[in-house]
């Protein structure tokens, strides 16, 4: 049912190339805001200087618009009622938050060090008890905080859990408990006063009154504390209430571990180069996790937001299948029409991409060999390996395809082939095709094995689009042409 109260968030921080794991938490947030009629909330966590760059948030941004979403509050020319939506922006905020939660008794000064913390964790190892902070500042004297103080120690801001279980309802999950041992008190505040994650998310949450969290399964152990730190910002009047919580499973790549940056496949920008459709990869993405129905695979991002709900979401990891992906990416190449198609394939068909010169590039060759090139490609990549035969002046062979066609007599068919072709009518293929064929049986061949010299010594491979109606797209003088050099190499041996 629609729910136009709906506020859901995707808060990434601008790190790196953007990750398709991060892309598939957006899909769900953003189909969950658009299947109720809601809002999605983009917002940057850029309050890391050492990791975040200009340089990842512009190139974030760009891959957003490029998948086609579209966010209703967030920076820049967006804005909204809760801006600024960049973390870095919002600093004074969580040093407010903060005060207020050491004022109210919440939060407290915590002096332990580092060496002493680490020392207290092998011991609790040692004797099998949990490693978490044991809470020795949590009622410190303000004599022994001011003993600290002149010590020159320094202190972080930690935040006080109850203690008492946690037992919240998960969107995927269903009811989840975590027991006060499992979840020590926290640090939501540096010794150098700058706020970590664990304040500034909530907190940003409840200031834009956020009212589901679907994130990543990864993040799930920090889901008590938060409702922890919810509670008392509703009791200090800063939050309204807490959110509904939902943990997408993880992406599994190979050998079962998750699917982490540093995998070659995660990178959003390799999809992006090779050549997949926005609508091919967020419908693979979608079904890590999600299905449409039990009998289909394929469907449009409008079709998915109209079904979507996270209900229906499956807790299990879902595995990244790179030929799973490229098939549904096919699929979606085919369902565009002639005309969407062609100017989908244009940047491929220009340099870097391209091996012709510019002016080689015949744009009427190109339109007729269209609809036979789409019915084979996988990615939009894939076009130049397709078509280059029409635009380079004479074909790169590949040697293992020339090895593999010319065996036993192919000069003497190239010979006959081309004598039969030049007599052919060349606008229709099937008298190209008769041509060959007649060529072959004179030679004691059928169709398949006469033909392979033609397409080789035409095109540079064994594989490739309708070889008649490439032929005919060619036209006789180049296709002669070609035979005829093939020929030449062939006696050069």
């Amino acid at each position: 049912m629609a729910n136009a109260n709906v506020r859901v968030r995707f808060c990434p921080s601008p790190t790196g190339n953007p990750h398709v794991g991060l892309v598939r938490t957006a899909l769900f947030n953003w189909a969950f805001a658009r299947h109720h009629g809601g809002t999605f909330v983009f917002r940057i966590e850029d309050t890391d200087a050492a990791r975040d760059s200009e340089e990842s948030y512009q190139q974030l941004l760009d891959s957003l618009r490029w998948l086609g979403f579209t966010w209703d509050e967030g920076p820049d020319e967006v804005g909204g009622p809760h801006a600024p939506y960049r973390q870095s922006q919002r600093m004074d905020i969580y040093r407010d938050v903060a005060q207020k939660l050491l004022d109210g008794g919440y939060a407290y000064h915590c002096f332990c060090t580092a060496v002493e913390l680490e020392a207290r964790r092998d011991a609790a190892r040692l004797a099998g008890k949990p490693s978490g902070y044991d809470g020795t500042c949590r009622n410190l004297s303000a004599e022994r905080i001011e003993r600290y103080r002149a010590e020159g120690r320094e202190s972080i801001v930690r935040f006080k859990m109850p203690d008492e279980p946690i037992t919240f309802h998960d969107l995927v999950r269903g009811e989840l408990t975590f027991t006060p041992d499992n979840v020590p008190d926290y640090g939501i505040v540096r010794a150098n006063g700058a706020p970590l994650y664990t304040l500034v998310n909530p907190v940003d949450d409840a200031l834009m009154e956020i009212t589901h969290v679907l994130r990543g399964e990864d993040l799930l152990s920090s889901t008590p504390r938060q409702i922890a730190l919810y509670k008392a910002l509703i009791e200090l009047g800063v939050a309204k209430e807490i959110p509904a919580f939902g943990h997408l499973p993880y992406v599994m790549g190979e050998g079962n571990k998750k699917l982490s940056k540093r995998d070659p496949q995660a990178s959003l920008n390799l999809y992006r180069e090779r050549g997949f459709l926005p609508e091919g990869l967020l419908n693979y993405l979608s079904l890590l996790g999600w299905s449409f129905s039990a009998d289909q695979d394929i469907f449009t991002i409008d079709q998915m937001v109209s079904k979507f709900d996270i209900a229906d979401v499956n807790a299990n990891p879902a595995r990244f299948d790179l030929k799973k992906a490229e098939s549904i990416n096919a699929d979606h190449i085919r369902l565009l029409d002639e005309k969407a198609f062609t100017a989908a394939c244009e940047p491929w068909l220009r340099a870097p991409h391209a091996a012709w010169a510019p002016e080689d590039f015949d744009r009427a060759a190109w339109e007729a060999i269209a609809p036979y090139a789409q019915t084979r490609v996988t990615v939009l990549s894939d076009i130049t390996a397709n078509v280059d035969f029409l635009f380079l002046p004479e074909p790169v062979f590949d040697q293992p395809s020339w090895d593999k066609a010319m065996k036993g007599e192919p000069a003497a068919l190239l010979t006959t082939a081309r004598e039969k072709l030049e007599a052919a009518d060349w606008s229709d293929p099937e008298s190209l095709k008769n041509a060959v064929l007649v060529a072959g049986e004179e030679h004691g061949l059928k169709l398949g094995k006469a033909q392979a010299p033609v397409r080789v010594a035409v095109t540079g491979r064994t594989v490739g689009l309708p070889l008649f109606e490439s032929l005919e797209i060619l036209g006789r003088e180049k296709t002669l042409a070609r035979i005829d050099a093939a020929l030449a190499k062939l006696a050069a041996q």
